[in-house]
């Protein structure tokens, strides 16, 4: 019998507790023996939860139970997750967790305390849900020289762009069907910012580059300012537009953002719809590898830390991933070469078409827009400047 506590009884908790028990029979034989869940650490009570004998307020007694294997913290935030685990750690427990803020600011951290003392941390679920990325990115792809990890990260903006392209709506319509269907929370800044999408490409680009960078040292963009004309425009371009997660690994500085990208519709990537994830890792000599899937949700974010759970009992305490060290001395962003699309008012016609020359370009109402040829954010701002010109939009593209 393996004796587990689950800190956090929100959704992705109680979830945990859940599937470990309505599927005992297939988890038991997967981890090759019984769980029993032991402890429910949460500040409230659930009188009439099946799991109601198990929910306790005192996170010591969870620390100092020698009986306790395996801790699963899905409480979410920092503090007081960073607490717990550390001293969970040090207490010579496994620690699996769902919560990708606090494995965003202190993984390096959680990875070494594990080393020093040879138990496992492990976070599959911080990103994309129940997608298995992290594991195959260490088990079966880190053999080869990894150039970039990228992806739809955000399954919330990838539902409201999803609307806009397909249905026509404005981002703010977009925005309260998906409050309204319960995809994005009352206050959704944590999405359509970027906030969250910064968070997993920080682990993803600590993964595949060993350094983990400061969420503050990565540019993030979110998605607030496309507008339906910019849909229009990417349309006539045979483009979509995704909230890109880019992490590129340099030789000797990690470059990573988060900004929305204009696609072509005949890479995989803009072929992700609604509430999907997905994350694509370019590497040598393997090529381009894409993990796709549901990306949150109670049932696939349990199924990923029950999955940890099972990696922990088959093998033995190990740590899940490489060790890896804070790094804030990135690549800007605006070094990025990429080509870029430009909105402007249709009377700046003759000074956009002089100034990109040869360029790509659609008329939408009372609005020109371009697709430049590649060149830095840097490279491009300074011509913008150069002429006068203020674009309505700026958007990244991918191709």
């Amino acid at each position: 019998m393996t004796n587990v506590a689950i800190l956090g009884f929100g959704v992705v908790g109680s979830g945990v507790a859940k599937l470990i028990t309505d599927n005992k029979n297939e988890v038991s034989k997967l981890g090759g023996d019984d769980i029993n869940i032991k402890y429910i650490l949460d500040l409230r009570d659930f009188p009439s939860s099946p799991f109601a004998d198990k929910v306790i307020h005192d996170f010591d007694t969870i620390l100092n139970d020698p009986e306790i294997d395996t801790v699963m913290e899905v409480m979410g935030g920092s503090h007081p997750a960073y607490e717990y685990t550390m001293a969970l750690l040090k207490a010579g427990k496994n620690v699996i967790t769902s919560n990708k803020e606090v494995v965003a600011n202190f993984g390096d951290e959680f990875l070494l305390t594990a080393k020093e003392r040879g138990v496992s941390y492990r976070f599959e679920a911080a990103v994309g849900g129940g997608i298995p990325v992290l594991s195959p990115i260490i088990n079966c792809i880190g053999q080869n020289k990894v150039l970039e990890v990228r992806g739809i990260l955000n399954g919330t903006t990838n539902y409201i762009l999803t609307e806009m392209f397909t249905k026509g709506k404005s981002f703010a319509s977009a925005l309260s069907d998906a409050q309204e269907k319960g995809y994005a929370e009352r206050n959704p800044d944590a999405d359509v910012l970027g906030t969250d999408a910064c968070r997993k490409i920080a682990i993803l680009t600590a993964l595949v580059s060993g350094k983990l960078i400061p969420t503050d040292s990565i540019h993030t963009e979110g998605i607030v300012n496309i507008r339906e004309s910019d849909v229009a425009a990417a349309e006539a371009f045979g483009c979509t537009i995704k909230l890109v997660g880019r992490g590129i690994v340099g030789e000797d500085k990690p470059l990573a953002l988060v900004s929305p990208f204009l696609i072509p519709k005949d890479m995989p990537l803009s072929q992700v719809a609604g509430v999907y994830n997905a994350v694509e890792v370019i590497a040598e000599p393997l090529g381009n590898v894409m993990f796709y899937g549901q990306g949150a949700g109670a049932g696939a974010t349990a199924s990923a830390v029950v999955g940890d759970l099972m990696q922990v009992m088959c093998s033995g305490t190990h740590c899940h991933a490489p060790v890896f060290t804070k790094f804030a001395d990135v690549i800007d962003s605006a070094a990025l070469t990429s080509c870029f699309y430009l909105a402007f008012d249709k009377n700046d016609r003759e000074k956009v078409s002089a100034v990109f020359e040869g360029a790509k370009t659609v008329e939408n109402g009372t609005e020109i827009a371009v697709l430049t040829a590649a060149m830095s954010g840097k490279e491009i701002s300074e011509k913008l400047s150069a002429n006068s010109l203020s674009p309505l939009s700026r958007i990244r593209c991918i191709f």
